[in-house]
């Protein structure tokens, strides 16, 4: 087989491959973030949290400051992709939060077992503390969403006697942006707001196809 022959074949076999992964694999803006729903919901509720130090840290001041953190997301906790968590302002996330005029946060949560080729969504939003605990809405009902997905942490609750000082919160992203995989093959790109909170992620219709799309998403490429 000659160079050009070589070339021509390699060619449209690209092509072929392309077409495969285009017709098989690329979500629309919608099922993005029906998908970026239930990556939040079905992952084991831990996310990257990114805030910023205060400005009148000594050494520090307006730097990024990224850990893990947990949050509970799926129902009763919140239905419209809100987070609950659980703030101490000993924490360094909580000291930066308190001292935010905004009270901006952005968390990151990608799959199980990241890779390039896995889809991960990045929220940015705002927190609301609720310092007393009779301001809490459905304080009840949120505390037991939250050690459903987390059965490790009742002596961190607010309002117990066990531990430093905490408060539930809510987390409401303004921004979504959402990364399927690789691009070209998934989605990639901003999600509406109305159209993330919209999303059912539980949905009995878009259950299997969902399903379907995140395995893609790990094995496609």
């Amino acid at each position: 087989m000659t160079v050009l022959a070589t070339r021509v074949l390699w060619s449209l076999l690209s092509c072929a491959a392309l077409y495969v992964q285009t017709a098989t694999g690329y979500e629309t803006m919608e099922e993005a973030a029906q998908l970026a729903r239930k990556l939040i919901d079905h992952s084991p509720s831990i996310g990257a949290m990114a805030t910023v130090y205060p400005a009148d840290h000594p050494t520090l001041s307006g730097e990024p400051f990224v850990l893990q953190e947990y949050y509970a997301r799926r129902v009763p906790c919140h239905t419209n992709g809100s987070l609950a968590l659980i703030l101490m302002p000993i924490s360094r996330h909580g000291a930066n939060i308190l001292a935010s005029p905004g009270r901006s946060v952005s968390i990151t949560v990608a799959d199980e077992h990241p890779a390039a080729s896995r889809a991960r969504v990045a929220l940015i939003g705002n927190v609301t503390v609720f310092k007393e605990l009779a301001g809490v809405p459905d304080k009840d009902a949120l505390e037991a969403c939250f050690l459903a997905k987390h059965p490790d942490v009742p002596r961190w609750l607010p309002g117990s006697q066990e531990s430093h000082a905490s408060y539930w919160a809510t987390f409401d992203p303004h921004t979504i942006y959402y990364v399927g995989g690789f691009g070209g093959a998934h989605y990639i790109g901003y999600i509406p707001l109305a159209v993330y909170q919209a999303a059912n992620s539980t949905s009995h219709e878009s259950h299997a196809k969902m399903s379907g799309a995140l395995v893609e998403q790990a094995y496609l490429l």
